[in-house]
């Protein structure tokens, strides 16, 4: 199992379903452990009662069938499918019109849902999810990218209320793929996976959606950050060094001048 984690951190985005599926053939009985541990690239499905597109997870899904946020309904039709109390039914309403704004602003368009449900410490656990198809012909508003792909998972475990604080245990990881095939930049594809965890005590004075909207915020803006250094900084690096832009090269003397 741990050779099997290690080699998923590993595959590319776009490559882990293929992947996940051949360990899943050679490891039935850990199959269980690799669903729940390995994230996949995330899918989406409309609500045929909103007209409205939600993002499929393992957090929302039940048996075959995957419960949508906005109707509270599953989908294909799940007569028994597990559902939240009303009043994190209530929450999660109010956490998705709030993470939809948030998204637009920072996305610019996407997709986003929001899953939350009961924990068996007394606490709840909340995900929120962000899917953004960046490509000419999905969400994308610049078009520069042939394919490209955003996709965030945050999964927030609520403790109970101590005090007038609560504990909050965030792990989060965007997957990150992109492709650009133009006559200035040529075919050039990236992609890659990237997780961190926080752990923060809040006081309750703002409510349960505040608190964790600043951990979201606080920890994408980190993301962002390690991606740009760790992918898009050692690539432009190591480009440079293999085909170093024409103001770097040393000045060569004109034919009539050289010695």
């Amino acid at each position: 199992m741990e050779a099997a984690m290690g080699l998923m951190r590993r595959i590319p985005p776009k490559h882990i379903e293929t992947a996940l599926s051949a360990l899943l053939g050679l490891l039935p009985d850990h199959a269980t452990d690799l669903l729940s541990q390995v994230d996949q690239p995330l899918q989406v499905l409309c609500d045929v009662d909103n007209g409205r597109e939600f993002i499929l997870c393992e957090y929302n899904r039940d048996a075959d069938s995957y419960r949508s946020p906005w109707s509270n309904k599953y989908h294909p039709l799940l007569e028994d499918g597990c559902l939240p109390s009303p009043e994190l039914r209530k929450l999660e309403i109010e956490a998705n019109d709030i993470f939809g704004v948030y998204r637009d602003h920072y996305y610019e368009g996407g997709i986003s849902s929001v899953y939350i449900w009961e924990d068996l410490t007394d606490g709840f656990v909340a995900c929120f999810l962000i899917k953004k198809d960046g490509s000419r012909s999905g969400h994308g508003r610049r078009g520069y990218l042939q394919e490209g792909a955003w996709e965030a998972i945050h999964v927030i475990q609520v403790g109970p209320e101590e005090n007038g604080t609560t504990n909050y245990c965030l792990t989060s990881t965007v997957m990150l793929s992109l492709t650009t095939n133009n006559e200035s930049s040529g075919t050039f594809s990236l992609s890659g996976s990237i997780r961190r965890q926080m752990n923060m005590n809040l006081a309750m004075t703002d409510g349960h959606l505040c608190n964790m909207g600043k951990m979201i915020e606080e920890m994408e803006g980190k993301l962002r950050n390690s991606l740009d250094q760790v992918y898009f900084g050692k690539t432009k690096e190591m480009v440079c060094i293999l085909r170093p832009p024409r103001e770097l090269l040393p000045e060569e003397l004109p034919e009539n001048r050289k010695i």
